[in-house]
């Protein structure tokens, strides 16, 4: 791929497109990844957040497994990319935004993707913690650390788990695809276990499954279930919103286009689906075993007795490490990467997003569930939802599924747009995404500060309600008649894979 047209600022060899030789990623990898990512502490305690809102068990499942059956429609399109092109997500987003403007797309989910990694690694840093406690016989640490809000034991666990996943960082993208293949079957065969250890301790799978949904004529929230069902249908999709952009980053690895299709759409809505059902029939459980219901998973293994709580917490570390470094790794350290990719490669990258993780402190994001889900994950579907309307606009379109790869390493080439200070900057796609993101904003900032923004009007509290679907309709609507006949014909390229 380097030549001498190649501008170094544009191109480096983590960045450059992927060759047959890097090609080996089957559909049971995709599958195997899914499987991995899907299986996570915070995907298991989604579920929990819809039935305190007042659904049912089965409404709270319906509803996740319909988010990821809509979230997988742009992880398709998007791979497609990927695939055909070898092309990680940061380059495919310099055919639409431009060779600079394309570090704003990639900065803006390279953020989203820090707290991410923050997250899980304080869930990873909990399961130490937890553990040790188990193993010593009583919890460690003692008041919390002025300013953090945490005991030197959670903050030394924390780091521990950060640490620990800095191996993975250093050996790159082949020792994550191994950890992921490798697990996903000892994922899922856990949850199996899980659900016959349920099912042995009480007879039964308990009375939440049982519980009538809130909604119903008679119920405290008759007549309600729509205001709640699209919000929260928005979370769920906002869960993924992240992978939904950057899945070029895995799909560039994949032998075929068959390989990604089948082996996302095998494991991302059903295995999510599955995973919501095994929550809500296991925390159901442990309202007879317990007295109350626990949500986090963590906490029932801590409750096991003998090896079984060694076991339970050692494999759910497992699981948190698998899943952070695909999901919330892999995507930034390239963004990072194509900021600047002279001085930044793929490993430089992961060791940004691992410090900006640190100092973001997660553990605050988790305080409420309502930070976490109407701030958090509506708040930055709001963000992303933009760049996946124009990414999917300006592809199938404008450019009828065809990139010129080489301009995209050329900063004087047909995606450089603009000339002087505009120079790399596609005015179209920047003007889109602002579209997109300014009708939820005032939504965001009374849902996020409402003492500051105590007086936004109703029809922004309602365009929130549907952040993510708002921001795809409005950028990609406004970014297609903005580039209606601008399209420069770009020729098709020697080798791709259809």
């Amino acid at each position: 791929m380097t030549t001498p047209a190649t501008n170094d600022e544009l191109w480096n060899e983590d960045l450059a497109p992927t060759g047959p030789a890097q090609r080996t990623w089957r559909w049971y990898h995709f599958a195997a990844l899914w499987v991995g990512m899907v299986i996570s502490i915070p995907a298991y305690m989604l579920a929990a957040s819809l039935i305190e809102g007042g659904m049912s068990a089965w409404q709270a499942v319906a509803t996740v497994f319909f988010a990821n059956v809509i979230v997988l429609v742009p992880m398709l399109l998007i791979g497609h990319a990927g695939t055909k092109y070898g092309i990680p997500y940061a380059v495919l987003a310099r055919a639409s935004f431009g060779t600079r403007g394309a570090r704003l797309p990639a900065l803006m989910r390279a953020i989203v993707a820090c707290g991410w990694y923050g997250i899980q690694t304080w869930f990873g840093g909990s399961m130490i913690y937890t553990l040790l406690g188990v193993l010593l016989g009583a919890p460690i640490g003692a008041a919390a650390i002025p300013g953090l809000g945490i005991n030197a034991g959670q903050l030394g666990c924390f780091l521990a788990f950060w640490a620990i996943q800095m191996y993975f960082i250093v050996h790159g993208m082949d020792a994550i695809r191994k950890l992921e293949t490798w697990t996903a079957p000892l994922k899922i065969a856990i949850c199996f276990v899980l659900l016959w250890w349920v099912y042995d301790k009480v007879g039964g799978f308990g009375p939440l499954l049982d519980q009538p949904s809130q909604f119903v004529a008679g119920g405290p929230k008759a007549g309600l279930f729509w205001s709640v069902f699209w919000p929260s249908l928005t979370a769920m999709i906002g869960y993924w919103a992240t992978l939904a952009l950057n899945i070029p980053d895995f799909t560039r690895f994949a032998k075929t286009q068959r390989d990604q299709v089948v082996g996302q759409s095998l494991g991302l809505p059903l295995p999510m689906g599955l995973l919501a059902a095994l929550a809500v029939t296991v925390t159901s459980a442990t309202v007879v075993l317990y007295g109350k219901a626990l949500w986090d998973p963590v906490d029932v293994a801590s409750r096991m007795t003998g090896v079984a709580v060694l076991v339970a917490l050692l494999i759910l570390l497992i699981d948190t490490a698998s899943v952070n470094l695909a999901a919330n790794l892999v995507g930034p350290a390239y963004d990072f990467s194509a900021l600047s990719p002279r001085a930044i490669s793929y490993r430089a990258g992961g060791y940004i997003t691992a410090g900006i993780a640190l100092v973001m402190m997660p553990w605050k994001i988790l305080e409420k569930s309502e930070n976490y889900i109407f701030i958090w994950l509506t708040g930055y579907s709001a963000l992303l939802g933009p760049i996946a309307g124009i990414l999917i606009v300006d592809y199938y379109f404008i450019r009828k599924t065809e990139l010129a790869v080489d301009q995209l390493y050329r900063d004087d080439g047909i995606y450089a747009y603009g000339a002087g200070p505009l120079r790399g900057w596609n005015v179209a796609a920047i003007v889109a995404f602002a579209a997109g993101v300014l009708p939820n904003l005032p939504g965001f900032l009374n849902a996020a500060f409402p003492q500051a923004f105590p007086d936004v009007g109703a029809g922004f509290k309602l365009l929130y309600t549907y952040a993510w679907f708002v921001g795809v309709a409005i950028a990609a609507l406004v970014y297609g008649l903005m580039m209606k006949g601008r399209a420069v014909p770009a020729l098709r390229p020697a080798r791709t894979l259809d």
